[in-house]
């Protein structure tokens, strides 16, 4: 029998008691909605080259307000954590290898995160004039401190302990920023997410969701990483289209529960997909708009609906549409 009680489940990467909602994911989607702020009065592209000639002098009331906001938020976070979170008192550092759990779609969901912190937050500092060094440094530090103090807390936690994969996952999302501008001067590869109702949720509702607000947060069979980019962006005079992608996925099915052979008990068989897809590169698009070019930033994190190749233990399965 699978112990509901004391399963964790993982909503975007972090483990939970399912009765402890999505405090951790609402506190990713407010420091989102803060960035979405500070953008929405300049125009943004994946692009963060610094113009080396023209050297201005760095915008530092602007600066320190970004401090100021990210250190709001990041200590608010961490104390109602602290306040909300860990019930109990507080124990001895342990580690907990979680690894196999969710057939690895958590640390997706932590390398995606990470990924998707640093981007922003780098394109926030981008607007402060400050050297691309800086920029790119504070933007993968961000990815990873805004992380780092949650699973320290995990491992003095007598629920859960530290977790070394969680805590590669993002690292490995920061780097993936981090690297990509340090040696292309943009973004090539784009990760992105998208996500489809399943049935599954109502075999378990407390653990995968028992609304839909709740359900694309929490059922990872519904839920698809991908890796997204254009043979333009490696073959510059190849005429083809920068806005047209090409993008690889990452789901699972018949996982209702973190664990592989407790959902065999219970009756299914987990297994992985794998999709071959097109997508759009929503900054490559052209418009004078800077409303446009704004959304488009912030969108890019999405995989837009297309057709898709699926690939499984059950073979070679056309997608007409899919999210």
């Amino acid at each position: 029998m699978v112990d509901i009680k004391n399963e964790k489940c993982v909503i975007g990467g972090y483990k939970q008691k399912s009765k402890k909602r999505n405090y951790r994911k609402v506190s990713c989607v407010l420091y989102f909605l803060i960035l979405a702020i500070s953008f929405s009065t300049r125009a943004q592209t994946d692009s963060l080259h610094v113009d080396s000639v023209e050297v201005k002098r760095p915008n530092y009331a602007m600066l320190r307000g970004i401090f100021a906001g990210q250190s709001a938020l990041y200590l608010g976070s961490i104390y109602g954590l602290s306040k909300s979170w860990y019930k109990n008192p507080l124990t001895k550092f342990t580690i907990q290898d979680d690894s196999h759990e969710w057939l690895q779609m958590d640390k997706m969901g932590h390398v995606y995160t990470s990924y998707q912190i640093a981007r922003h937050t780098a394109a926030l500092y981008k607007q402060t004039g400050i050297s691309k060094k800086q920029m790119l440094i504070y933007g993968a530090i961000s990815g990873v401190i805004f992380q780092t103090p949650i699973e320290i807390l995990d491992g003095f936690s007598p629920d859960y302990g530290f977790s070394p994969g969680d805590m590669l996952a993002n690292l490995t999302g920061s780097m993936l920023f981090l690297g990509q501008v340090a040696v292309w001067d943009e973004i090539r590869i784009q990760p992105k997410f998208s996500f489809h109702f399943t049935h599954l949720a109502a075999v378990r509702p407390e653990l995968l969701g028992s609304k839909n607000t709740e359900r694309w947060l929490k059922d990872y069979n519904g839920q698809t990483y991908w890796l997204s980019s254009s043979p333009r962006s490696f073959f510059k005079d190849s005429g083809w289209p920068a806005w047209l992608c090409f993008s690889v996925g990452y789901g699972i099915n018949d996982m209702v529960s973190a664990e592989r052979y407790k959902s065999v008990e219970m009756g299914y068989t987990p297994y992985r997909e794998y999709y071959l897809s097109i997508d759009i590169d929503l900054t490559k698009i052209k418009t004078k708009s800077k409303l446009l070019k704004t959304i488009g930033f912030m969108a890019n994190s999405i995989k837009i609906p297309a057709p898709a190749l699926q690939f499984s233990k059950k073979g070679v399965n056309f997608k007409p549409f899919y999210f």
